[in-house]
């Protein structure tokens, strides 16, 4: 069972990672300076898909590490 919930946790940390990466970048950071920023910038549609997918695979990620923990002690 453990050997189980170890490659879920894998499995769950790659699909948390590609998640991530999927995000369109919401900062400006030096491109603010020169008034290139983006005035109006909303998720939508897609975007909110893909908040909700990366909200429950990191709610997911630290449920199984909770529960890996506990199985060690």
């Amino acid at each position: 069972m453990k050997i189980f919930l170890l490659a879920s946790q894998a499995m769950i940390a790659l699909f948390l990672i590609l998640a991530i990466l999927l995000h369109v970048a919401k900062g400006e950071g030096l491109g603010g300076i020169g008034g290139s920023a983006k005035l109006f910038g909303t998720p939508k549609g897609m975007e909110e898909g893909l908040d909700r997918i990366t909200w429950g695979l990191a709610i997911a990620f630290l449920l199984l590490s909770l529960v890996l923990a506990i199985l060690k002690a």
